[in-house]
């Protein structure tokens, strides 16, 4: 077994918390069972798609509050959490410069990232491991550090109640949107999907599909969401997307690509598929779609197989939802048998999908000042997969996804011939009634 002796990220005010199973009504207004479900927490209900069927979004029409939008009321509730002192350091205090070179790496001095550890012992080995409620997880957050809840609103509009209770019907959990206490930026959030469920690191369809709306809803090219799976340097063993705002292109947005011929199962969903070029990491860019289900779909089949497959990997959500970049990675591997050189590893630099995006996150002076394009390149080279095995990698999760959009596709057909069937037996009995209504004399019939 790999392992890693790892400085876990504090995320949370209660993640150094020495916890025991805490009976119901724990007293400390936090998002598990005990607390949340008589709680009254902020609800912001994203606008759903015309062929959208969500289940989510209760609203409360007389208490509705005047609609801003949602990036800057997410904006104006994180600087509320700065205010009263929620976060770990003042991140606007942190040095950021643009690194000189041709694809313009973002360079941040955050020394107070690292200063509250914990130490965990933290496998790298395994992809998918199961949920240990033992560990830290967003349960034991205080209802403090959530902004809203983040559900699917019941008709085409978004709307933002202040205060709405959350409902006690049975097997509902609510999606959050919580501060990162150690934020790497401005508006650094957190989305938990279904905090109750106690879902594992992992991508499934819905989780990822929430992600989507989430870089939709925000409206705004520089609001960007992002995923590392176990293995790619994810901290916590709780399925969560972090989100924040940089007013600046990552270098990986800028970056050429080209398109894949892509199998007929994909080209139905009108989802386009690219290549990263002349780019440091390698990777796969997907596009377009029919519907942002329609992308959400094909790069969660994607994610599903890389996991499935113990592929470490980080997702990027650009261009307000409607472009992703999926990278497969391989530096925490590298690391635990020792083919990264020493001078890599005392940066303390974990690459995650934001400095696989361009955004360097350095921890020591002598680093941000010293930083530069070569620096950024040779450190984002070591976790790219090899040449060959990338290759091999691609033309699997693209024969996956191909399959599973077909699949898909095969479905919805089998549902539509299925109402056509129930349409034409309805029909075909009607025509029977009616015939034998013909048939029946006046007197003997029911009438209704």
């Amino acid at each position: 077994m790999l392992t890693i002796k790892r400085v876990a990220t504090v995320l949370s005010n209660y993640q150094e918390d020495a916890y025991e199973k805490q009976e119901v009504g724990c007293g400390r207004n936090c998002l598990g069972n005990c607390c949340i479900p008589a709680s009254t927490l902020p609800l912001y209900a994203f606008q759903k798609e015309q062929d959208d069927s969500g289940e989510y979004g209760e609203l409360y029409p007389s208490e509705e509050q005047p609609q801003p939008s949602f990036l800057n009321l997410l904006l104006e509730q994180w600087g509320d959490r700065m205010r009263r002192g929620l976060f770990r350091y003042d991140v606007t205090n942190c040095k950021t410069k643009i690194i000189p070179g041709k694809y313009g790496f973002i360079a941040q001095l955050n020394e107070g990232r690292h200063l509250k550890k914990r130490p965990t012992e933290f496998r790298i080995d395994q992809v998918l491991q199961p949920f240990d409620d033992s560990k830290f997880n967003f349960t034991k957050v205080g209802q403090e550090e959530v902004l809203f809840r983040f559900e699917q609103s019941n008709d085409c509009k978004s709307h933002f109640l202040a205060s709405a209770p959350v409902t006690a019907k049975p097997n509902y959990s609510p999606n959050v949107i919580a501060i990162n206490v150690s934020p790497i930026e401005y508006g650094h959030v957190l989305l938990i999907p279904h905090v109750l469920d106690c879902l594992p690191q992992r991508i499934d369809h819905d989780s990822f599909l929430l992600a989507i709306h989430l870089a939709r809803e925000a409206a705004d090219p520089f609001f960007r969401v992002g995923y590392n799976s176990l293995g790619a340097f994810a901290t916590i063993n709780h399925l969560h997307f972090q989100a924040y705002y940089l007013e600046v292109p990552f270098p990986i947005e800028k970056a050429p690509i080209q398109r894949i011929s892509t199998e007929e199962g994909l080209q139905d969903t009108g989802v386009i598929v690219s290549q990263l070029l002349n780019y440091p990491v390698r990777g796969l860019v997907f596009k377009g779609g029919k519907s942002a289900q329609d992308l959400s779909d094909v790069v969660a089949n994607t994610c599903i197989f890389l996991q499935t497959n113990n592929i470490p990997f980080n997702v990027l959500i650009s261009d307000c939802g409607k472009r992703v970049f999926l990278l497969p990675q391989c530096y925490a591997e590298k690391q635990a048998i020792g083919e990264v050189s020493q001078e890599l590893l005392h940066t303390q630099v974990n690459p995650a999908v934001w400095e696989i995006g361009g955004h360097m996150v350095l921890k020591r002076r002598e680093d941000y000042e010293d930083a530069s394009e070569a620096y950024a390149w040779r450190l984002l080279a070591e976790v790219s997969l090899s040449e060959e095995r990338f290759q091999e990698v691609k033309a699997c999760i693209l024969e996956a996804a191909a399959l599973q959009a077909t699949n898909m596709k095969e479905t919805e057909v089998n549902q539509a011939e299925d109402k056509v069937y129930q349409k034409e037996d309805s029909l075909c009995k009607q025509r029977a009634a009616s015939q034998a209504n013909q048939r029946v004399p006046y007197d003997c019939m029911v009438l209704q």
